[in-house]
């Protein structure tokens, strides 16, 4: 965030004849909503066990689904040889039309992907040629378009590590990079918009600086999200379906005999626990952060604690929920929410901070 936040020379003005950085702002908030639609129905393709139905990465064939019962067949050949269908979903009995319900969310996962990429690059093609980018901000947009490169690498990365040996899931470790690597891009796209935003209605505008506390608040949230990606890779939301306590006990019996590493990034018990308890380390963090831009933009505040008190109240009713589909989605859905809030409030952290700076130096 540090360098998204300074990439811009930091002296004259970057606002030129051409630039046009409310129409910038306005494309980079469409992206970032289909980052967003792209993290929901990640999650729902995680939450089906979708994610191992498509074997290949074909970037232009890809795009159209099977289109023929051959076709279809083929598909499902792939899958059958895959662990995943050989110890888990044969047992159940799949057929095609479960075969075809599971394929849909990966292709549409994928699809939006592509969507993504497309919008993004041609828009940044778009803005390049007629001039319209502002000065200095080109490093910036060119580095997000790789962090959504790289995104798109890890998703496919991710998959692999599903269909080789004896695996019948994906590896929690790349499921949390490729999470990760698209809130990243998220916060990207966010806090560019508003830096855009704010140079429309002011040529003279610096790009907002990212304050040690923002940072530090940053770094909690990661943690919660971290520990959020890995709970889902590990399915370790099933761990338990109580709460506050988890099968009857507030803290849980944990077996370390595996080595303290292994157990804290890989027991599916204990990782339930940490996110849950985490997660009021975050509220705090967020709360203080919602407190310290409320004089100076009190909707970002309000951004803020609505989204972290919805995304608390969605986490429980998931457990409680025994992972129902919907709300787990729902708690996803927030939680991409809740970082495009949390970069809003950064951002205007940043903002206020530097005014106070400059009128102490007055």
């Amino acid at each position: 965030m540090a360098s998204i936040a300074s990439s811009p020379a930091a002296t004259g003005p970057v606002l030129q004849g051409r630039a046009r950085p409310l129409a910038i702002a306005r494309w980079l908030r469409v992206t970032a909503f289909l980052v967003v639609c792209i993290v929901v129905v990640g999650g729902i393709t995680r939450l089906t066990e979708s994610g191992l139905s498509i074997t290949e990465w074909n970037v232009a064939s890809g795009v159209l689904p099977p289109l023929s019962e051959a076709e279809w067949q083929a598909e499902f050949a792939k899958y059958r040889a895959t662990p995943e269908y050989r110890y888990e979903a044969s047992l159940g009995g799949m057929t095609l039309a479960d075969f075809k319900f599971i394929f849909f969310w990966e292709w549409f996962h994928r699809l939006l992907a592509r969507a993504v990429g497309a919008v993004y690059a041609l828009g940044l093609v778009w803005f390049w040629v007629k001039g319209a980018i502002p000065t200095g901000f080109k490093p910036r947009l060119v580095g997000l378009l790789a962090l959504g490169g790289l995104q798109g690498l890890f998703g496919w990365l991710m998959v692999q590590s599903g269909l080789t040996g004896n695996m019948t899931d994906v590896s929690h470790f790349r499921l949390s990079v490729h999470l990760l690597t698209a809130l990243a891009l998220l916060a990207g796209l966010v806090w560019t918009a508003l830096d855009m935003k704010r140079l429309a209605r002011d040529p003279d505008a610096r790009p907002a600086p990212l304050t040690p506390g923002s940072a530090l608040v940053a770094a909690v949230l990661f943690v919660q999200l971290l520990l959020g990606a890995w709970v889902a890779g590990l399915n370790a939301g099933h761990a338990a379906y109580d709460w506050p306590l988890m099968n009857g006990r507030l803290v849980p019996e944990i077996d370390w005999s595996a080595g303290v590493f292994w157990t804290l990034t890989n027991d599916p018990y204990l990782l339930q626990w940490l996110h849950r308890w985490w997660a009021w380390v975050a509220v705090a963090a967020l709360v203080w952060l919602a407190r310290r831009v409320r004089a100076s933009d009190r909707p970002a505040s309000i951004a803020v604690h609505t989204a972290f008190g919805t995304m608390v109240l969605l986490g429980i009713a998931t457990v409680m929920s025994e992972v129902s589909l919907w709300v787990a989605s729902a708690h996803q859905l927030v939680g991409a929410l809740t970082v495009a809030a949390t970069v809003w409030a950064m951002h205007s952290d940043g903002i206020a901070r530097r005014r106070a700076k400059n009128a102490l130096a007055r």
